[in-house]
């Protein structure tokens, strides 16, 4: 426990970090200002000060998905920049790993990966042109496709990055269209998103 002396006052520092986590938790999960602040013992301002601070984008929930995609490393660094908030790129060869698994487990898989997709604003699509048409037929939310080529693709493309760049600043910039019940589910959403990140990325490295 790191102990700091303001002068009079000892102050812990994981004491401040303990708390202001389990504000940002109670926020995520859809508490208001007002409740989260009750829970944690201060008053609402502090929590509409911690928002303000830590704040990195306003705007519309947006996943990233691509395959069968050559440069990953810069793909994923480019989402960072944009703080993107669900990310899933594969190599041919990963795409390949995930594909040899059972049928019965691949498809429940994909239903999951789907079912969460659905709950984001905008879903950035990097993909052949048939998948991309396919998967906005299925999907009931915004697609932007980033064509790779003409179905079959059975080696790795990479992506124009300052097409990248252009396409996710402008769906960035994006008016959000979000419910109530939508902001409620951002909690849920985020940790079902990271779950499917985790294991479809625990599947290729397998």
């Amino acid at each position: 426990m790191e102990l700091i002396r303001i002068g009079d006052k000892v102050v812990s520092r994981s004491k401040l970090t303990d708390a202001i986590d389990a504000i940002l938790e109670d926020r995520s999960a859809g508490a208001t200002q007002e409740e989260a602040a009750r829970t944690a013992g201060v008053q609402r301002s502090f929590v509409s000060i911690l928002e303000t601070v830590g704040e990195v984008r306003r705007g519309p929930r947006v996943a990233l998905v691509g395959f069968p995609i050559a440069n990953c490393d810069e793909v994923h660094a480019l989402a960072a920049k944009h703080a993107v908030d669900f990310v899933l790129v594969l190599r041919q060869s990963e795409r390949e790993s995930i594909e040899s698994g059972s049928s019965a487990d691949v498809f429940n898989r994909l239903l999951e990966t789907l079912s969460v997709l659905r709950d984001f604003d905008t879903l950035i699509f990097i993909a052949s042109d048939w998948r991309i048409r396919t998967i906005e037929r299925i999907l009931g939310t915004e697609v932007v496709g980033i064509p790779l080529g003409t179905t079959p693709i059975r080696e790795d493309k990479a992506v124009d990055l300052a097409q990248l760049d252009e396409v996710l600043s402008a769906v960035m910039a994006a008016p959000t269209r979000t419910t109530g019940r939508r902001s409620r589910m951002g909690g849920m959403l985020r940790e079902a998103a990271e779950d499917l990140a985790g294991r479809w990325t625990q599947s290729r490295k397998s």
